[in-house]
């Protein structure tokens, strides 16, 4: 490569990081880190209506979340600012001019209505709506008297007719349009002052040196519109790549923003206590393979191993399954006391622990989280786990009722209640000791020793290790419990 790679993530500030735009920015990111180029953020932020408060930095708080850092942005600007759109008008204005000058562009002083009422009576006819240039060659004497009705125009671009426009896409390899396919001479200046999406994006990646833009594929369809504002200034146009969509791996659809069965998007991962490394991990699986069937990768890996020729061409699946299994190996590799810190907050949100606890509760709760972190993907996954250690009462289903009504079950939990009653010292090895008693005394061993102790103390039919349950029950509570079991 002749040139510095430098790619861009163009967010709008209309919403919160969505999994898809996530990956788009993770994807820019590995390949400019992997190039050494430069990664730039810029806000697309000329639909003002859309915008919403603190939608740019909810988009950059969760980036960084996820380790991704850039080298420009509107808060450590380069040489090729400004960074947000709504702040380049000095900038695009005097190229419309230059557009309108060179009759590639002109004045449209069509009202909203009737561009409706003619959409409406081109699909009346069984056309495809597109604007038919009513106002393509208005006199400059036509132009003032509109202007004179208090008309504000818009501009648009002229396009050229009968013409093929080619780019050989990243992804999916050589592509073409024709000219006659994106819906006749499109808007490049709006009422009111502000560019245009595919006005604005053209002039920024040109301006700002982006070499290559990596986006989804629901772009396309905007590509050869770029590629006219590049061929009307003689621009060279940056290298294109198109991403597949991620589509629901359960139903074969589109990711949609309606599928409640997929959490959409960055910040609810976040809020539920996922780790941002295997957050990475996972959204650079979506829509790209590595050489192998390794899956687990560091962010140092990925920027190393990256590389865009396997960017799929198929629709990348968000399988959650995969994505649980994926947080859970990372889960497993925090230490205890991070991880118990990690857990507390979730515990006293849900007022199952007490905000400050006790030196002795901070043990007791590491304890507890260290019994599920092997099973757990999320730390906010700790509550739901662990409810039968904050229960007073115990629920037992049809299944535990059924084991609590074996022969040897009443002869089995007398002689642990007295086992436990007796026990001084209440800790995992003495509870072991307990059971093996027990066994000794009944004679009874096996499923039929273990599973009524575990159904008693805990209600559950599985869970972690008996005696560590047992210990963090407390002697009261598993007394208590047994009570209600056999009553």
């Amino acid at each position: 490569m002749t040139k510095k790679v430098r790619v861009r993530y163009a967010p709008s500030p209309t919403g919160h990081l969505h999994i898809g735009n996530a990956r788009t920015a993770l994807f820019n990111y590995l390949y400019a880190r992997h190039h050494d180029g430069d990664f730039v953020i810029r806000i697309e932020d000329t639909d003002q209506k859309r915008n919403i408060e603190d939608g740019e930095k909810s988009q950059l708080e969760n980036l960084e979340w996820l380790n991704i850092d850039w080298d420009e942005s509107p808060s450590n600007p380069g040489k090729y600012g400004p960074y947000r759109q709504s702040e380049r008008k000095e900038i695009y204005l005097p190229l419309v001019d230059q557009l309108l000058a060179s009759n590639l562009a002109y004045k449209c002083y069509c009202t909203e209505e009737e561009l409706e009422e003619e959409r409406e009576a081109q699909k009346a006819r069984g056309e495809i709506p597109r604007y038919n240039g009513k106002c393509a060659n208005l006199s400059v004497e036509e132009q003032v008297a509109k202007e004179a009705a208090g008309i504000t125009p818009v501009v648009r671009f002229r396009v050229p007719k009968n013409k093929s426009y080619s780019f050989e896409d990243m992804v999916k390899g050589n592509i073409t349009f024709e000219s006659d396919s994106v819906g006749g001479d499109f808007v490049i200046l709006k009422r009111d002052g502000m560019p245009t999406y595919n006005f604005a994006v053209a002039v920024d990646d040109y301006m700002m040196k982006i070499t290559h833009v990596l986006r989804g594929d629901d772009h396309i369809a905007n590509t050869p519109k770029q590629l006219m504002i590049y061929e009307a200034f003689g621009w060279e146009a940056p290298k294109f790549g198109h991403m597949t969509l991620i589509i629901n791996s359960e139903t074969g659809k589109k990711l949609s923003k309606r599928d409640e069965t997929i959490l959409q998007f960055i910040e609810q991962y976040r809020d539920l206590g996922y780790q941002p490394e295997a957050m990475f991990n996972f959204i650079s699986l979506l829509g790209w393979s590595p050489v192998g069937e390794e899956e687990l990768f560091s962010q140092e890996e990925l920027v190393k191993i990256f590389d865009a020729d396997r960017l799929g061409k198929s629709p990348a699946a968000f399988d959650n399954k995969k994505l649980e299994w994926i947080s859970n190996q990372y889960m497993k590799q925090i230490d205890r006391k991070e991880m118990a810190q990690l857990a507390l907050p979730y515990l006293v949100e849900a007022k199952l622990v007490e905000e400050n606890p006790s030196e002795e509760k901070l043990a007791w709760v590491e304890e507890l989280v260290s019994l599920y972190q092997p099973q757990m993907s999320y730390a906010g996954e700790i509550v739901e786990l662990s409810n039968l250690f904050f229960n007073d009462t115990l629920t037992l289903n049809e299944e535990a009722k059924e084991v609590l009504a074996g022969e040897t079950v009443p002869q089995v939990l007398e002689a642990f209640t007295k086992q436990i009653s007796e026990l001084e010292v209440f800790d995992v090895a003495s509870i072991k000791a307990s059971i093996k008693a027990v066994q000794k005394e009944t004679g009874v061993k096996g499923k039929n020793l273990f599973m009524p102790i575990r159904v008693a103390v805990s209600g559950q039919m599985h869970g972690p290790e008996l005696g560590e349950t047992i210990m963090l029950l407390g002697k009261e509570k598993v007394l208590d419990h047994i009570k209600q079991a056999t009553n």
